[in-house]
């Protein structure tokens, strides 16, 4: 699928692997598999969902030499289906169930267009040469740099999960991360611990701004350039209009170029009322491509 949709990021066999364990959804239940008669896989398709949410997510695919049969469609009922089941078992009157589409795959639009789903968000993928100069932007003097990779003492890793949740908690379609799912991304084997920052408050022991960045060996083949990525940025709402966002991004770049990067990149909700896509305009990013959120809603009532 990778080969013909030619997606920016391609699943590692770690996303899988944390997919199907993750304690908050049961792979028996929540994954569909369609094999052919030779026993090869040729369609999947998986949904999740957060403890205490109503928001199911869904995931999957369809090899491209067994497209156009309807198989997508029939996947994509039977996600429709098992998401109303989770919002059901939560005791919940209604629900969404939501899906990622790049723009740029015209058989998954088509496929989602075709459905009840409605358009409810864009994100827009950018990145940036880093051999054009890079901002000095300085931190507040009060302020401590951490990195996660000589903060592992100092539990930066949780400390950096609280700031994110508390940041975050105004951001549209964002949940609060548990410590399972964060563990997964900072221990990803794209993650880097040393790209990524926080900014800490030496008189409260709080992260107050953070800066999460990886790195996909495929990105040259996949992107045309190698690109170190920011994965998450954020500030806590106390902490804001002081500039720590571009500085933190500034100070990322500045660690991609050092490691030999070409470009320097990164994701946003398109309609983020904060105004982080004129931020990363400002700071020479360019979009590349989109990503197209929909939205179907739930009637748990309705088997």
């Amino acid at each position: 699928m990778a080969v013909e949709d030619q997606p920016d990021w391609v699943e590692q066999r770690a996303d899988l692997e944390q997919a199907l364990r993750a304690s908050k959804n049961d792979p028996r239940r929540d994954t569909l598999a369609g094999f052919d008669g030779d026993g090869v896989l040729r369609a999947f398709g998986r949904v999740s969902m957060n403890a205490g949410s109503s928001l199911v997510h869904g995931a999957g695919g369809v090899d491209p030499a067994w497209r156009r049969r309807g198989i997508g469609g029939a996947v994509l009922a039977w996600q429709a289906r098992r998401a109303a089941e989770r919002v059901r078992e939560t005791g919940r009157t209604d629900g969404i169930f939501r899906n990622y589409v790049e723009e740029r795959n015209p058989s998954h639009l088509a496929l989602m267009t075709a459905s009840r789903s409605t358009i409810v968000r864009y994100f827009t993928e950018m990145t940036r040469p880093l051999d054009q100069p890079i901002p000095d932007l300085p931190f507040p003097a009060e302020l401590e740099l951490v990195t996660f990779a000589d903060g592992a003492d100092r539990n930066i890793a949780e400390r950096v999960r609280l700031a994110h949740n508390d940041a975050f908690q105004d951001h549209w379609g964002s949940e609060p991360r548990d410590q399972e799912s964060w563990q997964f991304t900072v221990s990803h084997p794209e993650f880097r611990d040393d790209w990524s920052l926080g900014l800490v408050d030496p008189l409260t022991g709080e992260v107050v701004a953070y800066q999460l960045a990886s790195f996909d060996p495929d990105s040259p083949e996949l992107l045309g350039h190698s690109e170190g990525y920011t994965d998450l940025l954020g500030v806590r709402r106390k902490w804001r209009g002081r500039g720590l966002a571009p500085a933190l991004l500034a100070e990322a770049m500045r660690r991609y170029r050092a490691a030999g990067m070409d470009n320097a990149g990164l994701g946003v909700d398109t309609e983020n009322p904060s105004g982080a896509l004129g931020l990363y305009e400002r700071m020479g990013f360019v979009p590349t491509q989109r990503s197209i959120v929909f939205d179907l809603p739930l009637d748990p009532a309705i088997d």
